[in-house]
């Protein structure tokens, strides 16, 4: 565990929140170096800079950090009881902290712009004194140029095999599910800027959880945990189809499909029922809808469940996500069997892909989702970005078709890159 401060000692940190005029697009702000973003329909936040990080290996040690650092903080807000305003802590996950080279992290931005509805706001955390100035606006981005892709930890044929093999063991009763990623390599002759991606994910995929979070940046549609005014909510994928699948026009054929599908309904019932179980001893009250629905994207279909619960007093909302990960919709059932097969099979680091990113305030409350659809940039390597995408795998699954699953998963960032 490390814990770095900007500018330590000195007087006590304060954080200050007004209401400010809508700024527009609130993706424009973000600067090249040390910005993050979590949007979503046009509301959300952008962040710039940073006062304090903590790097982990634990979403507890992190909740642990976040709790008594935030009780540090004066905070000065013109709203009260708005979830997302005062200090926040952003923050990224990694999927498998045991098995990965790239450390969690929990990070207090400096400057916050955020929008609920109509509502705007501003939050600055500083010691001191502090002007309330509004950030610029920022020139727009550069589209990556010249993107060529390689294979990452396996080609597609090795993968496939690697499918086959997982499915074997599930037939000999290894385990229930495994979810198999992979992953592929974009390169360019120039750093690739992420603040590109977040643009063309926020436009085309408007409905997903976009995020950038230390070179981490994707639009995900799997919220592992939101928490607010007590109810925690989680919407569950598992499941899926390609659009263009069955050449259905206007997909309805398609979503029928998916919706009877007795290998995706398995497969989702595992995901539902994880994240069901682990949420149960925090609440006293649940709805589990008996069936799940589709969740339409551009480039797939979903099946879905939102599970809601009342949680008792206590645990924030990083917690709930610690006590929910790894969930069977990204690891497998049972978890630590799966876990295991992951680890021996899966031939590559996933970093903090399929881990939760998203934030929490300084009550508790806060959103964390699972960081799919997404790729990653490493700071040595920034004229490079590994692209993720991930299967459930079950009894009766077929390598191949697992294989054109995870291309169809690559669409969102490939167009992103590409467009």
């Amino acid at each position: 565990m490390r814990q770095v401060l900007k500018n330590p000692g000195g007087s006590r940190l304060r954080a200050r929140t007004v209401i400010i005029d809508d700024p527009g697009p609130l993706e424009a702000y973000l600067t090249e170096q040390s910005s993050f973003a979590f949007l979503r329909r046009g509301e959300g936040f952008v962040a710039l800079g940073e006062v304090a990080r903590f790097e982990t290996d634990s979403l507890d040690a992190a909740d642990i950090w976040w709790d008594n650092t935030r009780q540090e903080i004066e905070n000065d807000t013109e709203l009260f009881g708005v979830r997302g305003t005062g200090p926040i802590a952003v923050g990224s996950f990694a999927f498998d902290p045991d098995h990965s080279s790239d450390p969690s992290r929990l990070i207090i931005p400096e400057i916050v712009l955020g929008r609920r509805g109509d509502l705007c706001w501003m939050t600055r955390v500083f010691r001191g004194d502090a002007l309330q100035q509004m950030p610029a606006v920022q020139p727009p981005p550069m589209r990556p140029a010249g993107i060529a892709y390689a294979d990452g930890g396996m080609n597609g044929p090795a993968w496939e095999s690697a499918v086959a093999e997982v499915v074997r063991l599930i037939q000999r009763g290894g385990a229930d599910k495994v979810v198999l990623a992979r992953d592929i390599i974009a390169a360019s002759p120039e750093p690739i800027d992420p603040r590109w991606i977040v643009r063309h994910m926020v436009s085309e995929y408007g409905d997903c959880w976009t995020y950038l979070v230390d070179g981490l940046v994707g639009a995900t549609p799997e919220m592992l945990i939101r928490l607010e005014g007590g109810l925690a909510t989680s919407r569950v994928l598992a499941g899926t189809l390609r659009r263009s699948a069955l050449g259905d026009s206007d997909g309805t054929a398609l979503a029928a499909a998916l919706s009877t599908s007795s290998k995706d309904l398995a497969e989702h019932e595992y995901a539902v029922r994880s994240v069901a179980e682990a949420l149960a001893p925090y609440c006293h009250g649940m709805s589990v809808p008996e069936a799940p629905h589709v969740v339409w994207l551009p480039n797939v279909m979903h099946l879905a469940t939102d599970i809601a619960g009342a949680v008792e007093p206590g645990p924030s909302s990083l917690a709930l996500a610690a006590a929910l990960h790894p969930s069977a919709a990204v690891c497998g059932t049972p978890t630590h069997t799966a876990l295991d097969i992951i680890n021996e099979v899966e031939g590559m680091d996933r970093g903090r892909y399929a881990g939760p990113v998203g934030w929490l305030d300084s009550t508790g409350e806060g959103e964390w989702a699972l960081a799919l659809r997404c790729g990653q940039i490493d700071p040595t390597t920034p004229d490079e970005i590994h692209l993720f995408a991930g299967c459930g795998i079950v009894a009766d699954s077929r390598p191949d078709e697992e294989l054109a699953e995870t291309v169809a998963k690559f669409v969102p960032m490939r167009d992103a890159l590409e467009k």
